[in-house]
């Protein structure tokens, strides 16, 4: 088998395929920001970016590096919207050098450490990407729309809220150690008692983390395990949280009541494998670690079953949600049930909603119909992007 035809077998399982690289390229991001140390997984992290990135980028890509989008995804919506259709791009790398020297000026006169930490990184990366995403050549808009996106959702999930509350404290110091406090340790507490496995949540002296205390079964010592930010997986929740949620919002062109269940319910299961991987990792100490042991087992559960398990939960619980929602750009549009193939073509291109004689449409040489009104200020055709359009304001009637 040559490679054309090993491309052909890749185009009709183009979804499928970006999903996984999806999962392997930010496999990799959460190792290198998030990376369990004196372990294998360290040197895992580069092959996973740069294997998993470069098929990611050839899902992302249009087939045809010479066109750019038959239709628009939610994504570039959302973003024209927030950009004022487009008019702030043109602002974005003097925001960009704003946020920058916004984060070294914070370090060094509110910050307790001005070494620049994970939350400083998330920042001027996404300083970088407003930086860059005026130059990205529009065929891969999808590729820059994804990338601003995720770190959008990235910033939101860790460092707005970090920030916001060490304002609202007047604690500059506070660490994200209030996440395990709030949203883990008494979750995994609860879990574990489920099970049967007795624990008790509480402080610890010299941390700000949580501390969970367990007996083992084979082990009569009391044994604590403190969460903290290291161990928590609060990085890797946010870095596959927002892959999510960026890649949803660049793959499909209209949001849904399933779309946005889509995203409720791929933002749970983040949430729910870190949960679960902490669960984990303690019954392997509770159940398997004896005095001759010494928690051994328990911290290899740590550093690699914990990973893995959180890893291998959200492919398989996101690949199940794409397999029972509609495709997105790169496939059928999703449409209302009683639309059928006879009157599929009587939509706008556009705005999806239905085409009747009240509003006056027109249709382009390629087939496709629009609302007039839709394509207001338009220069080009929405789906083919080659037919002139006569004064910026409508098609040829057809």
């Amino acid at each position: 088998m040559d490679l054309r035809a090993y491309a052909t077998i890749a185009a009709r399982y183009r979804r499928s395929i970006s999903l996984l690289a999806l999962l392997t390229t930010f496999a990799g991001v959460a190792l290198v920001i998030d990376q369990p140390k004196g372990t294998l997984l360290e040197w895992l992290a580069l092959p996973l970016l740069v294997g998993g990135g470069s098929v990611f980028a050839w899902a992302l890509v249009p087939r045809r590096l010479g066109d750019t989008e038959t239709r628009p995804s939610i994504a570039d919506r959302l973003l024209r919207q927030i950009t004022w259709q487009g008019r702030l791009v043109s602002f974005f790398p003097a925001m960009a050098i704003g946020i920058l020297i916004a984060d070294l000026v914070y370090n060094l006169t509110l910050s307790a450490t001005p070494a620049l930490q994970t939350e400083d990184i998330i920042v001027l990366l996404a300083a970088a990407t407003l930086l860059a995403y005026p130059f990205v050549p529009g065929r891969f808009a999808r590729d820059r729309d994804f990338l601003m996106l995720f770190f959008i959702c990235l910033n939101a999930i860790l460092v707005v809220p970090l920030l916001a509350a060490r304002i609202y404290t007047a604690d500059f110091e506070r660490s994200v150690d209030g996440y395990s406090w709030v949203a883990l340790a008494p979750q995994t507490s609860a879990v574990l008692s489920l099970f049967g496995v007795d624990n008790s949540v509480h402080s610890v002296a010299g941390s700000t983390a949580p501390g969970l205390t367990f007996v083992p079964q084979h082990f009569p010592v009391q044994v604590t395990v403190v969460i903290t930010t290291a161990c928590s997986g609060i990085y890797s929740f946010a870095i596959f949280a927002s892959a999510f949620i960026a890649f949803v919002l660049t793959e499909y062109e209209q949001m849904s009541r399933k779309i946005w269940l889509l995203l409720g319910l791929g933002f749970l299961t983040s949430y729910i494998a870190n949960i679960l991987r902490m669960v984990v990792i303690v019954m392997v100490g509770y159940y398997t670690d004896t005095a001759e042991s010494d928690l051994q087992n328990m911290l290899i559960a740590h550093s690699y079953a914990g990973w893995l398990i959180f890893l291998g939960w959200l492919g398989l619980f996101w690949a199940a949600l794409f397999r029972l929602l509609p495709r997105g750009v790169d496939g059928t549009r999703e449409v209302a049930p009683s639309l059928t193939r006879a009157n599929a073509a009587a939509r706008c291109g556009v705005c999806s909603n239905a085409l009747t004689p009240i509003v006056a449409a027109t249709r382009c040489s390629c087939g496709s119909v629009f609302h007039r009104r839709c394509l207001v200020g338009m220069e080009l055709c929405p789906a083919c992007r080659r037919q002139q359009l006569r004064d910026g304001t409508r098609l040829a009637d057809g």
